[in-house]
């Protein structure tokens, strides 16, 4: 799907058209794109978004008729416009790998290129990526809560509009989940197609019995019935057993049953105990209803039997605590060769400088000790001191045992992909074993640990070169 580079904030154009009036457009130019805190009040994210961003920006052009709509707004002039409909991306991008667990204060995509190119990128890419490593965190940590049970992303009716249900579907199963109630997604993506019935359904026939034995008629093979319309216990559930039976002697098994309201942790152990009692222990129990990390844990931690969970309004929203947005940014660390870093009287606003790697410090059993962002020459090795990105007067040095892993690769090289996109299922699995060597407590809801992101002595020592500068020239001025 074509996105348009008129997706973009106007102070990107009018920022390219001073940059192309001041014979600045061609200058080389670094940009990072990071996020300075945590999601969820969490200690991790998990990055998504990489392929259809690279998917822009290979394909990113003006057409004709995007051409026409900026010279009626009367901003821009001729040269301008006649710049924009030869533009192409041309730039080099390096990246982690979708599903890879990442931290704040450390770069994600490193854009490079010239300056014109890699600044009008900047809201496209921010919207892909802040959006969908968000989705993929919340997935995540509701895959973590649901211990083993599956997690099914339902959230299309309550996503941000066709696009982010799309999105929302695709992100949910590199955080975790195993399908999708969206149709177009498992379209698009290959994902499985999961769902169930309506109430309506049942409401539309004489009687509940009726309704269900209508449904398992025309999907013997995979009915999942909804048993909350009228009394779950008294009325839903025995139903179901009858219809189980039926379907049994000819030849079919019952899927499973949707717990859709009610004390989900109750209902699904009677549930159980009625299922196994009439002789369907394989029938499977689903439940939904606004379920989120916190539902399903305290579902689980009061006993619930619980197989499979609907989540969907909180997932594709990515709603909680410190959810809404990712909160990422989009900063200049280097322009014309020269190393440059914003400073702010917020010191957690402050950039690191220069183009720089991320190293990812690995104990001999392959668990990941911390982060280490350094300049691109640094020589990084174990029992280096490092300092903390936002109070630089902490400082550790790495064990002696580490090994120093390249968290990111190069993922786009004049404007074109360096590598086949990745099936989905295959950053399912790097986050499952990112999230498995993170230290323990990462991953906890509630006061979760606390992983280093550090920077190298040298990175310390520009950062703090260049602030000097920036106070001798105020002082000056």
């Amino acid at each position: 799907m074509r996105l348009s580079p008129l997706l973009t904030d106007l102070y990107e154009l009018t920022m390219l058209a001073g940059y192309l009036e001041h014979h600045m457009a061609d200058k080389p130019a670094v940009f990072d794109l990071y996020f300075r805190t945590n999601p969820f009040a969490g200690g991790y994210a998990v990055f998504a978004g990489l392929e259809p961003a690279l998917a822009c920006l290979e394909h990113l052009c003006f057409t004709p008729e995007e051409i026409d709509y900026l010279r009626s707004l009367g901003l821009f002039n001729a040269p301008f416009l006649d710049f924009l409909g030869s533009f192409r991306f041309r730039g080099t991008v390096v990246a982690p790998l979708e599903g890879t667990v990442v931290f704040a204060n450390e770069p994600l995509l490193t854009v490079s290129g010239a300056l014109a190119e890699v600044q009008l990128v900047e809201t496209i890419l921010l919207n892909i990526i802040n959006f969908q490593t968000l989705v993929a965190t919340k997935a995540a940590r509701v895959c973590h809560a649901a211990a083993g049970g599956e997690v099914i992303e339902f959230g299309l009716r309550r996503a941000q509009g066709p696009d982010g249900g799309l999105s929302a579907s695709r992100a949910a199963c590199i955080g975790g989940a195993t399908g999708t109630s969206n149709v177009l997604a498992g379209m698009h993506f290959g994902l499985p197609v999961r769902g169930t019935h309506a109430h309506s359904w049942v409401q539309s026939f004489a009687d509940e019995l009726t309704a269900f034995r209508a449904y398992a008629k025309v999907f013997p093979d995979s009915s999942v019935l909804l048993v909350d319309t009228y009394d779950t216990l008294k009325s839903g559930l025995p139903n179901a057993i009858i219809v189980a039976h039926e379907l049994r002697e000819q030849g079919h098994e019952l899927r499973g049953i949707r717990l859709d309201s009610g004390d989900l942790a109750y209902l699904s152990r009677e549930a159980r105990r009625m299922l196994d009692e009439a002789g369907f222990p394989g029938v499977r129990i689903l439940a939904s209803n606004e379920l989120d990390e916190q539902v399903i844990d305290s579902v689980r931690d009061e006993g619930g039997r619980v197989d499979l969970y609907g989540v969907g309004t909180k997932l594709a929203t990515a709603a909680g605590t410190g959810g809404v947005a990712l909160g990422g940014v989009y900063k200049l660390v280097a322009i014309d060769g020269r190393p440059k870093m914003k400073i702010t009287s917020d010191p957690a606003k402050a950039t690191l400088p220069g183009s720089k790697r991320v190293l990812r410090a690995v104990d001999p059993s392959g668990a990941y000790v911390q982060d280490v962002v350094c300049l691109e020459e640094d020589v990084i090795a174990a029992g280096t001191t490092v300092y903390d990105p936002v109070n630089p007067l902490q400082q550790t040095s790495l064990p002696a045992d580490v090994r120093l892993i390249d968290l990111r690769r190069t993922v786009m090289t004049d404007g074109r992909r360096t590598m086949e996109p990745e099936p989905l299922p295959a950053m399912a699995a790097r986050c499952r074993q990112d999230l498995a060597l993170l230290p323990q407590g990462c991953r906890r809801f509630i006061n979760p640990h606390r992983y280093k992101v550090s920077i190298s002595p040298q990175l310390k020592a520009l950062r703090c070169a260049l602030m000097q500068e920036a106070a001798a020239w105020r002082k000056e001025g």
